[in-house]
């Protein structure tokens, strides 16, 4: 499958994270107790048509909207922790999708390119033992989730020191925590070690296909962290779990009709995947 994708070939050029133009954030000093890694959603494909299926790392349109995405998610992590965002090369959507779908073990060849690369770095030469949060949403939460099945079982030193990852705007399941047994999911607010995780729906997304809701998925409250179906609201937004499709539903605010639009194809009409952090970061 992997030979089928359009500039596929880049992966053979590895990405040297030393360089600091390989970084969006990348601390010049360390002055927070903890870290923080954040990989943006998908920033490439977005503004317009691309001929490859997966991004030069110095694509600037990728660039661009990765920025944009960071101003309004990596930033809630930006006053309490050493905040480290690292450019990465994303696929388009129609082909990461695809590729979830059809050949889901492609997932960690690629990962092992970038990303893997990425974490070698930033152990190496950044971190000094420090506790550290992984973050991310959509494609970047895909690739986390691939982070923490393989890389983080391959290194239990780093994982140790985990506070919490946030696979935000992906599914994790029953399945996936079945397969990897020295995961957890939180279960409260102060759980620690743990997984973050849900997708954010309206009432009307019920029956929809969603491109990030996977069967068996398992949601919790940003509200309340809890995992049952008890409603709760922030004065922003509310919040409740439907626990059969594994989502947070918020009925506080309704996508235009240009928004369900463009939408429907992948994640459907009714899906409030775009607003997964502004609508529960003030909570």
């Amino acid at each position: 499958y992997i030979s089928q994708l359009k500039g596929i070939e880049k992966l053979d050029d590895e990405i040297d994270y030393s360089d600091c133009d390989n970084w969006m954030f990348l601390p010049e000093e360390n002055t927070k107790a903890v870290d923080t890694i954040y990989l943006y959603p998908s920033a490439y494909g977005i503004a317009g048509e691309v001929e490859d299926d997966i991004a030069d790392i110095d694509d600037v349109n990728m660039r661009l909207m990765a920025i944009y995405y960071a101003s309004s998610q990596a930033s809630i992590f930006e006053e309490s922790t050493n905040l480290y965002v690292p450019y990465y090369r994303q696929f388009t959507v129609s082909s990461l999708v695809d590729m979830i779908e059809e050949s889901p073990e492609s997932l960690q060849y690629i990962a092992a390119r970038d990303i893997y690369n990425m974490l070698d770095y930033y152990f190496e030469n950044c971190n000094e033992g420090r506790p550290f949060i992984l973050a991310g949403h959509s494609q970047g939460s895909v690739w986390l989730t691939v982070v923490l099945e393989d890389y983080m079982k391959e290194h239990p030193e780093y994982y140790e020191r985990m506070v919490a990852a946030y696979i935000i705007g992906y599914s994790v399941t029953d399945d996936y925590l079945d397969r990897n047994p020295h995961l957890n999911f939180a279960e409260t607010s102060d759980d620690t070690g743990v997984i973050i995780s849900y997708n954010t729906e309206g009432p009307g997304n019920k029956d929809a296909y969603n491109c990030v809701v996977k069967e068996g998925a398992i949601a919790i409250n940003p509200i309340n962290w809890k995992l049952d179906d008890t409603y709760a609201t922030n004065g922003i937004a509310d919040a409740q779990i439907d626990t059969h499709r594994g989502v947070v539903i918020c009925t506080s605010m309704e996508n235009t009709p240009e928004m369900k639009a463009s939408l429907a194809e992948y994640l459907g009409e009714d899906s409030l995947h775009l607003y997964d952090y502004s609508l529960y970061s003030n909570e």
